[in-house]
């Protein structure tokens, strides 16, 4: 148990600043999966992967991050918005672990354009058309 708690610790503080949920090992595959709210993935896995990777390293463990199941009710898949958002957009963002709607409209647009390279313009455009999604 404590070597179990040891890791379940190091990996926390690895994704620091993002906030973990959740989170189950399996010391026999060197496999954790992290769960955590929507607007902490594209935190937690950095700029083109690097700071998960980076945990990866640290910790030993070939990390996966999930959102918490309760964080998709009334959210839509960015792949959904094919018609309005162009594919190489779309990617930038998945890139950068938002694949939801929400999971974006939960960051600044400044963080979006400093974490996927997107112009500022094309970050406005896609927020609104995001956030339209969501207007009653």
């Amino acid at each position: 148990i404590a070597a179990s708690f040891t890791t379940h610790l190091l990996i926390t503080r690895s994704l620091s600043p993002a906030k973990v949920s959740s989170i189950n090992i399996n010391e026999e595959t060197g496999r954790a999966d992290v769960y955590m709210n929507a607007d902490q993935v594209s935190l937690a896995i950095g700029k083109g992967g690097f700071n998960i990777g980076l945990a990866g390293k640290l910790t030993g463990y070939e990390i996966d991050v999930y959102r918490d199941e309760d964080t998709y009710e009334d959210d839509v898949a960015i792949d959904e918005f094919t018609d309005e958002i162009e594919g190489w957009v779309i990617d930038a963002l998945k890139a950068i672990g938002c694949d939801t709607a929400k999971s974006v409209i939960a960051i600044e647009a400044n963080d979006l354009v400093k974490r996927t390279d997107l112009e500022i313009e094309t970050v406005e455009s896609v927020l609104a058309i995001l956030n339209a999604e969501f207007e009653e």
